[in-house]
């Protein structure tokens, strides 16, 4: 169950709730006038101001956060009744979507300054966790945890993983432009303890800044 949420997950930030720019256009040589959260014009694709602080569904796009269970990500939809009581925290970089609007459409950007992910620098987190009833009536408690980045602009995707210019394993594509670098489950009842993918490059994400 908490692998096919992980895969959902970026869907919920980044198409559902915030409409996203993707218009880069601006005069060159000149510094955009960037629009904040904090004068109240921005907006979400539903047409509802963005506020500072979290929201009634458990976004906090000026602190680049999500706090709350899996299903609010998704404003209770219907189709989430099966995962209602997972909880979920994801935080994210400027680059994955930013707090403010500098290219003048009104909504927030994401890899502003770039035409896709690739390269940008972005990055995300995904923390979730809750508990099922396994084949023999036990309750079993299981986490989940990833780190997932913007694959480098010089990388290439071999067999399903993200290779970095000097030959090294970033990490499995996921999404099309972004690779997991590292991934952590917990699940006694499945027998899973610990890291489960650590990225050869390293899980930081200090080598993935924007250009690189």
């Amino acid at each position: 169950m908490k692998k096919i949420l992980t895969v959902l997950l970026a869907v919920a930030l980044v198409v559902l709730f915030v409409g996203i720019s993707t218009d880069y256009a601006k005069e060159k040589g000149k510094k955009p006038k960037c629009v904040t959260i904090k004068e109240g014009i921005l907006l979400t694709s539903a047409g509802v101001p963005i506020v500072l602080g979290y929201d009634e569904w458990g976004y906090n796009y000026q602190a680049h956060m999500f706090n709350g269970l899996y299903c609010e990500s998704y404003r209770n939809a219907a189709w989430c009744e099966p995962y209602k009581d997972v909880v979920l925290m994801m935080k994210w970089n400027d680059a994955w979507l930013s707090n403010k609007d500098c290219d003048g459409d009104g909504l927030l950007d994401r890899h502003f300054g770039f035409n896709s992910y690739i390269g940008s620098g972005a990055w995300l987190t995904n923390h979730q966790w809750g508990t099922y009833e396994d084949v023999d009536g036990v309750e079993c408690t299981w986490s989940y945890f990833v780190k997932i980045v913007a694959a480098p602009a010089d990388a290439t995707k071999v067999d399903g993983m993200w290779i970095a210019a000097d030959g090294n394993e970033i990490g499995p594509v996921i999404w099309g432009s972004f690779a997991i670098i590292q991934q952590v489950e917990n699940d006694l009842c499945a027998g899973l303890h610990g890291a489960q993918y650590i990225s050869p490059v390293g899980p930081g994400f200090g080598k993935y800044k924007p250009g690189k």
